[in-house]
């Protein structure tokens, strides 16, 4: 028997690992690769394929609706907002991820944008090649022990920067209604409510996963709490800020900076006014890269789909 796995689209030079990944499953499988970019696209490659393999292409309940004999869908990332896992649920298709692949890599950059902040290092490398030779440029700067790191969410990726933000002296707090006090106590965090993890936060690092439930999260009405010298760093998902009420917040003086690895529209809008704000840091939804995470994402999504089409269980199953 020969299985067909669509891989929805991708941004990879080469499938050089997956096509390893499959050649060794020890079972005949048939794979085609697509671009596609509409919900139309993925149902016309996509009705008669055993398994989905998908970056972006969207993977919607009409997508999932058409699938006359797919088993399973796996994602390249950790996220998986690109598809109905409710309709995926009913129609009986296992969705898996890859949860643990870019764990180092998102703490360390969520580390990188909040040490830039905290020391004004991305503000004061500015000033000086527009020829101000002056640290009065980054007043006012205090000490990391007389402030507070807060993070939205407690599971793999934020644990990892609690981790490496305490040897620096930072106080913590997280929010997680599925983590205990306890739990985070032994991490050396203080468990707080939502609104209370916003108003005490010097630096507030966004870990939470974007569903409905987290969609503009972070609002007009939340950021009017935040301290007026409070920073937003965001390397979960672009959507769970409402980037115009963080724009207009950043032009009023209501909170000091944002560092954005993740924005609302992908790539940035050229008319975005965060473009043009010396008070914002943004780089290109790059946390998850180093080539060593890459390999791993993609063994590791099409192993996903080999170890169902086998008739076993993956670890990274959703559904």
């Amino acid at each position: 028997m020969e299985f067909k796995v669509l891989l929805t689209d991708y941004e990879f030079e080469n499938l050089t690992y997956e096509e390893e990944v499959f050649e060794e499953a020890g079972i005949k499988i048939h794979f085609v690769k697509a671009q596609c970019k509409t919900e139309e696209e993925v149902i016309d490659h996509a009705k008669d394929a055993d398994a989905l393999l998908n970056q972006y292409a969207p993977v919607s309940r009409r997508v999932i609706e058409s699938l006359n004999k797919c088993k399973v869908i796996s994602r390249y990332g950790v996220g998986v907002n690109t598809i109905d896992l409710e309709a995926a649920t009913e129609k009986g298709i296992i969705v898996a991820n890859v949860p643990d692949y870019g764990m180092e890599e998102v703490s360390n950059h969520a580390l990188a944008l909040l040490l830039s902040w905290a020391r004004k290092v991305t503000l004061l490398n500015n000033q000086v090649k527009r020829g101000n030779w002056d640290f009065k440029a980054c007043v006012p700067i205090h000490r990391f022990n007389e402030q507070t790191v807060g993070v939205l969410g407690f599971g793999r990726i934020p644990r990892s920067l609690v981790e490496k933000v305490k040897p620096l002296g930072f106080k913590l707090a997280a929010y997680d209604p599925f983590v205990s006090a306890e739990d985070m106590e032994k991490a050396g965090v203080q468990k707080m409510e939502l609104d209370e993890v916003i108003q005490a936060a010097d630096f507030l690092s966004i870990h939470v996963p974007l569903i409905k439930d987290t969609y503009h999260l972070i609002n007009e009405e939340r950021l009017n709490r935040m301290k007026p010298n409070a920073v937003i760093i965001n390397t979960a998902r672009g959507p769970i800020i409402d980037e115009a009420a963080l724009a207009n917040a950043l032009a009023d003086g209501v909170i000091a900076g944002a560092a954005l690895d993740v924005l609302e529209d992908e790539p940035v809008r050229i008319d975005s006014p965060l473009l043009n704000m010396e008070n914002v840091i943004i780089t290109p939804h790059s946390a998850w890269y180093s080539e060593e995470a890459m390999v791993e994402l993609r063994k590791k999504a099409a192993l996903n789909i080999v170890q169902v089409l086998s008739g076993s269980a993956t670890p990274y199953a959703l559904t």
